[in-house]
Order: C-alpha cells, then structure tokens, then sequence
C-alpha cells in the first residue's frame, strides 16, 4: 500500500471564544482560508495541487454550514477546480479529516490531500444545530443522554480522581503553554491572522493563563454541580446507568476543563510522487488511525479503547511511543488515559493542551497532530500518538512516525 507522508502543518492562534475575542469578526471560512493559503504559500503549491481539501467542523450551521470546505477553498488562493468535502466527527473532525485524507492516498486515489478544520466558537455557538441526540427525548432517555461536563465528572467518580487532581494537571497544562510560547515552541507552525488589508488581527494564543496556580483553581465553582443536581437534575439519568455509584463528584471547573475558542489548521498530506513533484521532504508517514464507539453517557473515555485497538491493529504498544497528545477536553479525560496504560504524564500533551490554550471542536485534531509533529522533530524523538475523546460516545487516534 502506498504511503501517507505528512509535508507540513499549520494553525492559526486560538482566539478567545467570545464577542470580545480577537477572531469574533472573523468568518469560518475566512480563518479556513487563512490556513489554506499559508500551505499553499509555504510549499509552492500550484494548479490542482491537491485532490481535495477535507474539511472538519462540529456545529455545522449558519456560516460553518453547507459544504464549508468547498466555500474555504473558493475563498482561499488555492485552484477553483480543488472540490472540498466537509465532516463531522464532532471534537475528531479535525482528526477524522487528516485520517481520511491518509486512507484516500494510502488506496491510490489521489497523490496529496489538505485536511484539517476550523470551529468559530464565539460565532456559532457549540449546540446551536440542535442535535436530536441533545433534543429528541426518546433518543435521550434511551441511550441516558448528559451533558459533557457530566460525563467528565462521572469518569473522575468512577475512576477515583479528585478535584485536585484535576486542578494539578490544569495547572500543568497552563505552566506547559506559557513555557512552549516563551521558548517559541509554536512559532514553526502558528500562522498569523490578518485583515484584509494584511495587518494583523491575531499573532499569538489569547485564551491561556500564566500563573495559573492550585490556589486560584482552587476558589472556582464546579461547573456541572446545579446541572447534574438541582435543574434537570442529570446526575439522576446517569446514575440510571451506572447504578454502582453513589453519587456523582463534580470536580470539573471552567479552570480544569478545556477553553471555548475560536481557531484552525491543516496538515499537507501525500504520497511520493507528489513530494518529487514539488520538490517537498516529507516530516512524518501517518503509521495507522482508528475510531470506536461507547457508552454514550460516560461519552469521554474513547482515548482508552481506540488507543487499545489502533495498538491492537497496528501491532505497537504505547511503550513504543516516545510521546502522545491526548486532547484535554476534561482533566479527567486525559488522567484516565494515564491510569489506563500507566503512562509517564512527562510524555504527554508537553507544550500544553486545551485547558490552557482552548479547544475549537472542528480543529483541534489537526492542531494535536502538528503539535505532535513539531514536538517530537523538536526533541529528535521518533513516533507518537495524538487521540481525542469524542461526544456521543466515540474515540479517535493517529499515529505518526518521522521519516
């Protein structure tokens, strides 16, 4: 089978999600094109470069609605005969892009993809599509449909993590963030946003906090406590499910869980051919990807069995990795991952991750993937996996090897 090489990544700066957020007055599609234009730019693209531009987004209405991809493409510099195809795999669509666009040029069908995603939080709300999994009640009461935060807060229960223990790796992801800027670990990749004009409207993550400390996380309220308690009362519907518990512990902040922002990026990826033909070193092959499906009330363990089954399938083990991104949608998220393989936590998610620097759905599994790229070309280290948990229920993973 042929193989997948990644030529390069990029991202924009993550932006604050909200109306007073430097990337409030900036489109999807705008930011999209951002990316693709830096790709383009940086590796001499010309003509119909690639076979088509995959597009991930999670709330997939308003402007990021339609076929957001193909609308990126016409609003960017790339040829108007590169079509677009936009998904969603919800927080994996980012991932789920760059793992299809592998799969299509491991089968032959097309020397280079661009794949990626965008998610303007600050613009089109996280649930305003109104998903029927949220909405129907005879879909949520079926399947004990809860909020996230509550599906964090049961793996933190169930699991025995402790709000301090949350609150320990947020400060980790805030100390790890502000450090990877300072030491200019972004600069590789983070591209500029600019008006039309060409004068910057963001250069640098906006949403992280240094000097984070367990005190000052310590003073925040627990975000999903009313919700799961008092009105609806969720913590009822999951306790339906998971009859074991006694209760639910909300040990989930607005400090430990990760950030709403506005953000995107892409990863250049192609066979052989097309690096010869534009005179293009590849950085990585993409070794193996897989998704799953679970529980949809605890929703948020899938980095355990994807993890499981892409080692499984790939005939590795984490104790191959040198290093893994394990998106930080919840603190709980990630010490699960931990507990699970008993992985060392110096290895994971070492610039930060989106407790600290935000989490726009649509991207953030491009941007662990460039951000996985760039660490381990950094610390001259080999192979490495990214994966993300997934709502409704679902996981994702990507490993990457330098070449």
């Amino acid at each position: 089978m042929t193989e997948a090489y990644i030529y390069d990544a990029v991202r924009t700066p993550r932006g604050k999600g909200r109306k007073d957020g430097s990337l409030h007055e900036v489109t999807a599609s705008y930011l999209s094109a951002t990316v693709l234009n830096a790709l383009k730019d940086r590796n001499g693209l010309e003509g119909h470069a690639v076979e088509d531009v995959i597009w991930g987004n999670a709330t997939q209405v308003m402007e990021q609605g339609g076929c957001l991809a193909r609308t990126a493409v016409l609003q960017s510099n790339l040829a108007e005969s590169i079509p677009g195809l936009s998904i969603n795999r919800f927080c994996a669509s980012g991932m789920e892009a760059v793992n299809l666009a592998a799969n299509q040029v491991k089968g032959g069908a097309g020397n280079a993809y661009i794949a990626g995603g965008v998610e303007m939080m600050s613009r089109v709300p996280m649930g305003s599509d109104g998903a029927s999994i949220a909405v129907d009640p005879s879909l949520a009461m079926e399947h004990h449909f809860v909020p996230q935060g509550i599906s964090a807060d049961i793996i933190a229960t169930e699991y025995g993590f402790t709000r301090d223990d949350a609150d320990a790796l947020a400060v980790r992801s805030q100390t790890l963030a502000a450090k990877s800027w300072e030491e200019g670990r972004f600069d590789k990749s983070v591209v500029p946003v600019t008006d039309i004009n060409g004068l910057p409207v963001l250069t640098k993550d906006e949403y992280f906090r240094p000097g984070t400390d367990m005190q000052s996380l310590g003073g925040l309220k627990a975000a999903f406590k009313d919700q799961g308690e008092v009105m609806p009362g969720f913590d009822k519907v999951a306790l339906m499910k998971y009859p074991h518990l006694e209760r639910i512990n909300h040990v989930h902040t607005a400090g430990n869980s990760s950030g709403i922002v506005d953000g995107s990026a892409g990863v250049l990826i192609g066979n052989k051919e097309f690096g010869e033909q534009f005179g293009l070193k590849p950085r990585a092959r993409i070794r193996a990807n897989a998704k799953i499906g679970l529980d949809p009330t605890i929703m948020l363990t899938g980095p355990v069995p994807v993890t499981e089954k892409i080692m499984r399938e790939s005939g590795l083990s984490t104790k191959d990795m040198d290093l893994f991104e394990v998106n930080e949608a919840f603190a709980s998220v990630v010490l699960r991952f931990q507990q699970a393989f008993d992985v060392d936590p110096e290895l994971v998610n070492v610039n930060g991750g989106s407790i600290a620097l935000g989490h726009p759905l649509g991207a953030t599994g491009a941007i662990i993937i460039g951000t996985l790229l760039d660490e381990l070309e950094r610390q001259d280290k080999e192979i490495g996996m990214a994966t993300l948990c997934v709502a409704s229920g679902m996981g994702a993973a990507t490993i990457i090897e330098r070449v």
